[in-house]
């Protein structure tokens, strides 16, 4: 059976991610709503677990797992790690003698238990005292049934998860109520304030990014630019005397530096620490999702005809979120940097080629199955070799970002 698997974070107060809910489909054509049998579901779990692999997939935080009412009762749970899994119970599961047995059970062994898309009644009182963390949904749950269900229920020792708070507004009223997790897209949509003034520090990565693509790269501009910033000058001769590179001597000049990163590597590493230099006091998670994007277009570029075309599909994928880096309008920021115009059609929402990537780069990403084998059918791709693609982004994601390019 092939796996399909993407993850949705989840967030605490300090907008640092806490965990991920891994989200599933199961061989072709195979939405998770619409596997033969529970026992399919299982297989889906355990093969995710064995042939991804959780630090892949999570980097060590814990992993929110769908369970059905027959997944629970087969104990498929017991097979997985108590300490990286939290067992998420299903809103249709019933809470009768045979569920509490088995949660209980799970409880006196170290599980943490959720109940998802939760909507108040007595018949759950026995379950409520059992899990560690209830999930209620923004969009479909009225306001004052948000706020009611904290007050009702928040002695018992129970964490609130905030689900779909796909607006700053909504994280903002969340912790108000008293949520302490939040899940949704909120952390990759901007607070735009057109009239905002973009501090100096980032105006400095701006002007970088805007050096790096014009057609012709200056070495003398680029050079001054990165000499303006202490810490963007110790990251590249870092990046350049590490073993990587295995030079015998070491490099000690800038202009020396990018000069062996040539021009596509000065392109792609320049961007990346510009990214990051925007982004700071931004969740980690959004540069991880950035550069998970990059990766994914890159990897598509040739098994949809744009091969020479590579880099500049990274650069569509890692400047995606650019907006939510600087709580600007995109179209504004694109405007002053010159990126090759099939990015800025595509990240506007124009059709072409570039744009079909995107699309299913996001429908990936957030487990959009059905959009995804649609996509993946117009650009003539393999949904397996897609599904390697997504991996490897993941792991060069976490990879470049934890180990790399931050130390």
């Amino acid at each position: 059976m092939d796996v399909f698997v993407a993850r949705q974070p989840i967030f605490n107060r300090q907008q640092e991610v806490y965990a991920y809910e891994l989200l599933y489909r199961a061989g072709a054509n195979k939405f998770y709503s619409e596997l033969n049998g529970d026992r399919a579901s299982s297989e889906v779990i355990t093969n995710s677990f064995l042939l991804i692999g959780l630090e892949t997939l999570t980097r060590g935080k814990k992993a929110f797992i769908n369970f059905t009412k027959n997944l629970l009762e087969e104990e498929i749970a017991t097979f997985l790690p108590v300490k990286h899994v939290v067992v998420e119970i299903l809103e249709d599961v019933v809470p009768d003698k045979k569920t509490l047995q088995v949660c209980k059970k799970l409880k006196n062994m170290g599980y943490m238990l959720a109940l998802d898309d939760f909507v108040y009644g007595k018949e759950f009182i026995p379950l409520i005292k059992l899990v560690d963390i209830i999930k209620v949904d923004f969009l479909s749950t009225a306001k004052q049934e948000r706020e009611a269900l904290v007050q009702r229920i928040g002695p018992q020792n129970v964490s609130f998860l905030a689900e779909k708070v796909e607006t700053r507004a909504d994280f903002n009223q969340a912790v108000e109520m008293g949520y302490s997790l939040f899940q949704g897209y909120f952390f990759s949509k901007p607070l735009v304030v057109s009239s905002r003034n973009i501090p100096n520090y980032k105006l400095t990565y701006i002007k970088i990014l805007q050096e790096v693509h014009k057609s012709a790269i200056s070495l003398d501009a680029l050079e001054k630019l990165i000499k303006t910033d202490v810490s963007l000058s110790f990251k590249l001769l870092k990046y350049i005397n590490s073993l990587a590179f295995g030079f015998y001597s070491e490099i000690s000049s800038i202009r020396q530096a990018l000069a062996i990163l040539g021009e596509k590597g000065i392109k792609k590493w320049l961007s990346l620490v510009s990214l990051q230099g925007i982004g700071k006091h931004k969740p980690d998670e959004l540069l991880v999702t950035a550069l998970c994007r990059a990766r994914f277009c890159e990897l598509l570029a040739p098994a949809v005809g744009l091969g020479r075309r590579s880099s500049d599909l990274f650069l569509m994928g890692m400047f995606s979120l650019l907006d939510a880096f600087l709580d600007q309008p995109l179209p504004d920021i694109l405007a002053t940097l010159p990126l090759a115009e099939e990015i800025k059609v595509a990240l506007f929402g124009g059709k072409n080629r570039f744009q079909e990537v995107y699309a299913l780069n996001l429908a990936y990403e957030t487990g959009n199955w059905e959009k995804f084998s649609r996509i993946a059918a117009n650009l003539n791709l393999d949904e397996k070799k897609v599904k390697r693609f997504y991996i490897n982004s993941l792991e060069v994601s976490n990879k470049t970002f934890f180990k790399k390019y931050v130390s």
